[in-house]
């Protein structure tokens, strides 16, 4: 494992980074994967740089010409799954899971230059438990840096599964489902999304209650066979119904936690709501967005975006 000298931020000409090829990051197209490097600065921390490209099919630039805060949360989440496999030598078949997650994005940080915009992300691991010899369980913090500022930070809990203690998990429920939905979209422009392919939501007579609407066949979101519902699309089906709650005004989650309680699956419909939280904080609005499936919670998501002037 390569180590470098423990520093508060590392100039993109000073440091020599490991490579980080897209499969770490649970990727199969190169396109899709946003670490480009990564070092260790000291135990159980390190640096991965990352590239933003100026425009993507799914993580476009939001108004205002901003990097979308779900490209940074994940960029976070493969950065993650990056230096568990390369640092600490898990195999690249066993799951990683994170069953919460929470993060804050400074939007005057992520302006889109036009080129690949770099960042760098400072990754600290805490909490490391292990299973035998295996790690299984350990608590992330993110702080995520552009030209030596700090313009995010983030932290979450996640667990690493073997194959076979996967199996059991899910019951046997192991084998890829493909799913293309019925259901007709939502419109986009009400959802905060620009094409109807990437629509996650579906309208149900209730005002504010969504049915969700996953296709496998969405080359971002589904990268790999799935036999489960994956966490990304479910964060991102709250961050469309939070969206939907506040049009016609523009939502940007400068701020959001989610929680997964169970696994997502395709045989049964999963019922998303999103509804106003009262904080008492001025300028800001704060939505409650849970998914439902089966009579049982999926996932608690909290966004709060900044009110329009």
């Amino acid at each position: 494992m390569h180590s470098a000298a423990v520093i508060d931020y590392l100039r993109p000409d000073t440091t020599e980074l490991n490579p980080a090829p897209f499969e770490l990051c649970h990727r199969v197209r190169a396109e899709d994967a946003f670490a480009i490097g990564w070092t260790e600065l000291a135990k159980d921390r390190f640096l991965v740089r990352a590239g933003w490209p100026p425009s993507h099919p799914f993580f476009a630039p939001l108004h205002g010409g901003v990097h979308d805060p779900l490209l940074i949360v994940e960029t976070m989440r493969q950065s993650t799954m990056a230096v568990l496999h390369a640092g600490y030598g898990i195999p690249l078949d066993h799951h990683f899971l994170l069953t919460e997650l929470a993060y804050v994005y400074h939007p005057e940080g992520f302006g889109v230059s036009g080129t690949e915009d770099l960042a760098d992300l400072e990754i600290t691991f805490s909490d490391l438990t292990y299973r035998g010899r295996n790690l299984s369980h350990l608590t992330v913090g993110w702080v995520v840096r552009r030209d030596g500022r700090t313009v995010a930070t983030g932290g979450g809990q996640a667990r690493l599964i073997s194959p076979g203690v996967y199996r059991r998990l899910r019951g046997g429920r192991v084998t890829p489902v493909t799913y293309r939905p019925q259901a007709p979209a939502a419109d986009a422009s009400l959802v905060g999304r620009s094409r109807t392919e990437d629509v996650l939501l579906s309208p149900t007579p209730v005002d504010g209650l969504w049915e969700l609407r996953p296709d496998t066949g969405h080359t971002t979101l589904f990268q790999r066979p799935a036999d489960h519902i994956p966490g990304m699309l479910l964060f991102e089906a709250a961050r469309q119904a939070a969206a939907a709650a506040v049009a016609p005004a523009p939502f940007l989650p400068a701020r959001g936690s989610i929680v997964f309680h169970q696994y997502a699956e395709f045989d049964s419909p999963c019922l998303v709501e999103a509804i106003p939280v009262p904080t008492g904080a001025r300028g800001t609005e704060t939505l409650q967005v849970t998914g439902h499936q089966g009579g049982a919670e999926l996932f608690r998501c909290t966004f709060t975006t900044p009110l329009s002037s």
